[in-house]
């Protein structure tokens, strides 16, 4: 058997924003599985540092710079992909960006613009150029990573902490986010799509990542739970579904 050829055989995982936090930990689990892990990252120094991390504990890992925000660097980051392999199995898109927290009354479009270019159309970038090879894939599977903050049902419940949070960009994006993944789950059956949360809704945590300064209360590897559950479910597998790491996550 050849080289590429026993490639095309091994499951096979990109993550955007892989080179820390959630990323770089989920591509960390997945690869302990004997996944072969396209690692994400947009900054390429950092994405080294994290990739030679993950090869030296023993993971297949191959770099891939990509940012989500950039047509031609997703359309590098596909090139490079088929060059290892014929087909992807699961597509995590993971990367994200906070904004600044601005007040909603002093929030403009550009700040928003800003923060949608990396939370809503980079999954949507990313995701339509990997179709082809997703398609190709046995058992397609696509996990977008969202936040307890883009469910209506968290963000009108006032014990939420969330709720509390003043801002237009960050949360708005990831609800849009939350749409998107139902409407490319009702059109592409074919492909599991689902959504998670890296925290604990029920018991107002979330995970401790730079996004927040770590002052979650989980860790990555808890906050990663439910991506790595929904990266692995097999063809009988749900999709078009929003969980956190003990169950569902309303809408």
């Amino acid at each position: 058997m050849t080289n590429s050829e026993q490639t095309s055989q091994e499951t096979s995982v990109l993550v955007t924003g892989g080179n820390k936090g959630l990323g770089l930990e989920a591509a960390r689990r997945l690869g302990e599985l004997g996944w072969t892990v396209f690692l994400g990252s947009r900054d390429e120094g950092r994405g080294r540092v994290a990739a030679d991390k993950l090869a030296a504990d023993g993971a297949k890992v191959i770099l891939v710079p990509l940012d989500v925000t950039s047509d031609e660097s997703v359309a590098g980051a596909v090139r490079l992909v088929r060059e290892h392999t014929d087909r992807l199995d699961v597509l995590i898109n993971n990367a994200g960006a906070p904004g600044r927290v601005v007040a909603p009354a002093d929030a403009t479009a550009e700040e928003i613009h800003s923060v949608y270019d990396t939370n809503v159309y980079g999954p949507v970038r990313v995701t339509h150029a990997f179709l082809p090879l997703l398609q190709a894939a046995e058992q397609p599977r696509v996990v977008m990573v969202s936040s307890a903050a883009g469910s209506f049902a968290v963000m009108t419940d006032p014990d939420q902490p969330a709720s509390k949070m003043h801002e237009l960009a960050y949360t708005s994006s990831k609800a849009a986010l939350n749409m998107i993944t139902i409407r490319y789950a009702q059109a592409l059956p074919r492909i599991k799509f689902n959504v998670v949360t890296p925290g604990e809704v029920a018991n107002h945590k979330f995970t401790a990542t730079d996004m927040n300064r770590h002052t979650g209360e989980l860790t990555v590897t808890e906050g990663t739970d439910p991506i790595v559950r929904l990266a692995t479910i097999d063809a009988e597998g749900p999709s078009g579904i929003f969980v956190d790491r003990l169950g569902p996550v309303g809408w």
